[in-house]
């Protein structure tokens, strides 16, 4: 079973209007609202390719409830720790370049956190847990490492889609894939990436410090998966961008949703880059037919790293 985590969800209200008058009245032409947090946009890519998951994190108030009774009207399992205050609102405001009012987030427990603790440890062979985005301030910033060293000890597999730091600690707990982008990876190296081959020495220092997949997205200029043998690199498709959110996150439950079904690390790499153009072309997340529709301009090309023939 598949659980995707995420700490701090939001109500995402986006709103649409030609103009900001500042101090001034403004009428909106159109809004529209739904859940975010890169766990759940996971869940939601999952429930429409067909494979169900088990959505995790902190919600409370109305909005919380918003949350959990829009997942369960996609058919997507939830079990979420409620907390005592509110779940944020994230703001939106579209007038043709978009300004982002993003929330804190509601204040999280010891208690809440030792709630999640427990649903985790429940976890074992066989079950799958996907950390993405960052942590509450009101979390410690130890709690990553924590939730998978349960996932390791109890033998459940793990993905981390994170920054930094963040994912460089998870490392030594082996996680199952990490999903870097260029400029993430940059980061942490200090240094900056023109091509997709540049990307493979660094995609192996990840793997030798744990990872058993790396990812790594270079927006147009494609996308490269390295694991302990194999590097391999794939075109992206061509298309009109309307939207970057949430394609991270496609890429993620296209790669897990295609392995779940063929155990094919190069076809589920094929899987993921689809799924995130599809995102990234669409106003909203991917649909299945959308994702697969791309598959055929996504080519990949192999790359023996042990110098084998």
């Amino acid at each position: 079973m598949i659980h995707t985590l995420t700490l701090n969800p939001s109500v995402d209200y986006i709103v649409e209007l030609e103009e900001i008058k500042v101090g001034g009245l403004n009428r909106m032409q159109n809004d529209t609202k739904f859940p975010g947090g890169k766990g759940i946009n996971v869940s939601r890519v999952l429930n429409r390719m067909e494979i169900k998951s088990k959505a995790l994190g902190f919600v409370g108030g109305f909005t919380g409830d918003y949350i959990a009774d829009y997942l369960k009207n996609e058919n997507i399992d939830t079990d979420f720790v409620l907390v005592a205050e509110d779940t944020r609102i994230n703001v939106k405001i579209k007038t043709g370049t978009e300004t982002e009012i993003n929330a804190k987030g509601p204040t999280i427990s010891k208690e809440n956190l030792q709630d999640l603790k427990t649903k985790i440890g429940i976890l074992s062979d066989g079950d799958l847990l996907v950390l993405a985005g960052s942590i509450p301030s009101t979390l410690p910033e130890t709690t990553y490492e924590e939730l998978v060293k349960i996932c390791s000890e109890n033998g459940a597999a793990f993905v981390v889609d994170a920054e930094g730091e963040l994912l460089k600690k998870v490392l030594p707990y082996n996680p199952f894939l990490i999903k870097p982008n260029h400029h993430e990876l940059g980061e942490i190296f200090n240094t900056e990436f023109t091509a997709a081959e540049e990307v493979i020495p660094y995609g192996q220092k990840l793997v030798e410090m744990g990872a058993q997949n790396v990812i790594v997205s270079l927006a147009g200029k494609g996308a490269v998966l390295v694991t302990d043998e194999n590097a391999y690199i794939a075109s992206v498709p061509q298309g009109e961008v309307r939207s970057s959110v949430g394609a991270g996150d496609s890429m993620v439950a296209g790669f897990l949703a295609a392995f779940e079904q063929y155990r094919d690390i190069e076809r589920a790499f094929q899987y993921s880059v689809a799924s995130g153009s599809a995102t990234a072309f669409s106003l909203g997340l991917c649909t299945k037919e959308k994702a697969e529709g791309l598959l055929p301009q996504v080519s990949i090309t192999k790359i023996n790293l042990k110098g084998e023939n």
